[in-house]
């Protein structure tokens, strides 16, 4: 039987008088786990342009542009941020704990021109060599991460021994820290305050952005940094299709209102819930869902420390369940997936595509979504996600709203 995780004493407010989100140790933590990692790996320094991995390195939100932000993180020193205009001038008071800052180069992937692109690249290369000869460390491996081909040929053209950096990085992400759970905690219970709005707003004749824009609201109204919701209804509620076309909600359509990426501190939710407008549901579409809960409550019991991803794919149906020939025909509808800091998948993978051949080990401290679905095409579907977290005894659902039924709501 499937648990539940106890529910919070607190939100996402912050407060001197009880111990909740711990910032500081936030940051130092994941700080610290990436350091031990990078010298298991022989790693001295991390380049990395890519965002979610300077906000977990960091704990700096820095803005999409071309890779005009970059990082070099260090195991053994303090890490250098390269910023562009604006932030440059501006994130040094902002965020204090960060103590060397460079303004970066900018080429935008090439868009500069070939002189430009040319001068600016070797800019950057000979600035970041000049940063670890600084420190003894122009001969060691440097791990990169989103940096672009012009980027890397202009460091190896500096003689820099350059090594994937991901890997590493996805490493780092897999087991999450205390206070990271309790993000994702309070990530899902946001999403609780969603899906009640739907379910006491939701009637035939308003359309499936109007569903949106009800969770969208509840969700800034709780404090999330980063709504996300997309709704899916009638003929389109079984397999996924396009969202939010403003499709008019009919008398008697399913529909099933998904909040991933939805965040709280940066951390994402991934959580499915399915809706029925305007009437009871019939006997098959009970049937729909019972076998569907059924089936995430077997997948969700499997997941315990010690136990493998394969033992936990095989309570998921193959896919000629549905007349389809590939698993890759339910890849990303039936599975499950680790959640991050800014990313909807971290490890694990749970699927019945790559878990039997490729098992992965399940640990404490893993964050994991689990999905499926049931239905007919063009018809109409069920669908349900659920946010767990691995204890060193099992697993708990974090999220809290009612899974047990599909949810009727308008009449």
């Amino acid at each position: 039987m499937v648990k539940m995780a106890s529910k919070l004493s607190f939100g996402p407010l912050m407060a001197d008088w009880q111990e909740r989100v711990n910032i500081p140790r936030l940051r130092e933590e994941r700080a610290g786990r990436a350091r031990r990692i990078m010298k298991k790996h022989g790693i001295s320094a991390i380049l990395a342009s890519e965002l979610p991995s300077i906000r977990y390195l960091t704990g700096l939100r820095v803005a999409p542009l071309h890779q005009t932000t970059y990082l070099l993180f260090f195991a053994e020193h303090d890490p250098v941020m390269f910023a562009h205009a604006g932030w440059y001038q501006q994130m040094p008071e902002d965020a204090p704990w960060i103590k060397n800052w460079r303004i970066a180069r900018a080429w935008f992937s090439g868009i500069a021109g070939p002189g430009a692109t040319s001068q600016e690249t070797k800019l950057f290369a000979t600035e970041i060599y000049q940063e670890l000869k600084e420190r003894g460390l122009e001969k060691e491996k440097l791990a990169v991460i989103a940096i672009d081909d012009l980027g890397k040929e202009a460091l190896k053209k500096e003689g820099l021994n350059l090594v994937p950096g991901w890997p590493m990085m996805l490493e780092m992400r897999t087991i999450k820290t205390q206070d990271e759970i309790t993000c994702f905690k309070i990530v899902a219970s946001m999403c609780s305050a969603a899906y009640q709005r739907v379910w006491e707003g939701l009637r035939p004749g308003i359309t499936d952005i109007d569903v949106t824009r009800l969770a969208r609201n509840a969700l800034y109204d709780v404090g999330s940094d980063a709504p996300w919701v997309a709704t899916r209804s009638g003929p389109v509620s079984f397999e996924r299709a396009f969202y939010d076309t403003g499709r008019i909600i009919e008398p008697g359509d399913l529909l099933y209102v998904h909040l991933c990426r939805t965040q709280f501190m940066g951390y994402c939710a991934c959580i499915y819930r399915t809706f029925l407008a305007g009437r009871q549901p019939t006997d098959k579409e009970r049937g729909w869902y019972n076998k569907l809960r059924d089936r995430l409550d077997g997948v969700i019991d499997a997941i315990k420390p010690g136990a493998t991803t394969a033992d936990a794919a095989k309570h998921f149906p193959p896919a000629s369940s549905w007349g389809y020939k590939d698993e890759a025909e339910v890849f990303t509808v039936e599975y499950g997936h680790g959640i991050g800091l800014s990313e909807l998948y971290d490890p694990p993978i749970i699927n019945r595509m790559w878990s039997f051949d490729h098992p992965q080990e399940i640990q404490p401290g893993m964050v994991i979504a689990v999905e499926s679905l049931e239905g007919e095409h063009r018809v109409g579907g069920v669908r349900l996600e659920n946010m767990l977290v691995v204890t060193e005894t099992g697993t708990e659902i974090i999220d809290h709203f009612p899974r047990d039924e599909i949810l009727v709501a308008g009449i």
